[in-house]
């Protein structure tokens, strides 16, 4: 009635062969999702050094670049050249942005056990929610 399988299965010959490209370990993918986060949270601080120059935001991507080229092995970021210019208008976004940028690196950086990255992300969001308007009250109409 039925025939025994003569070949093996698919998926043990599939188990046993060696594989075509390299994987990566967990903490190898933390690292590269963390210096990505980062890498992003360095650009956008970046475009906000150029908007409204200001020693924290000088200091903050400089701790950025650091913990970017860490995670890196040693690869520095490129990096945009601060120039005055103030926007009102792009400087709130960008702040948003920053804040949602920095929360993710912070996810990442405690998921990895990594203490540097993760104050440095805290330290970062906390800046960029007090850099954010005060959100308003609606009164009823009434």
């Amino acid at each position: 009635m039925y025939e025994p399988i003569r070949t093996k299965s698919v998926h043990s010959t599939m188990a046993d062969a060696p594989s075509d490209f390299p994987h990566r370990s967990r903490e190898e993918e933390l690292d590269i999702q963390l210096a990505g986060h980062l890498a992003a949270l360095l650009a956008v601080t970046d475009e906000l050094r150029a908007l409204a120059p200001s020693a924290d935001l000088d200091t903050a991507a400089e701790r950025l670049a650091e913990q970017v080229a860490r995670l890196r092995g040693g690869r520095t970021q490129d990096r945009a050249v601060a120039s005055g210019g103030r926007r009102e208008a792009q400087v709130v976004p960008l702040h948003r942005r920053a804040h949602a940028l920095a929360g993710r690196a912070l996810v990442v950086a405690a998921s990895r056990a990594d203490t540097a990255a993760a104050i440095l992300s805290a330290e970062r969001m906390d800046a960029h929610a007090a850099a954010l308007p005060e959100p308003r009250e609606l009164t009823p109409a009434g």
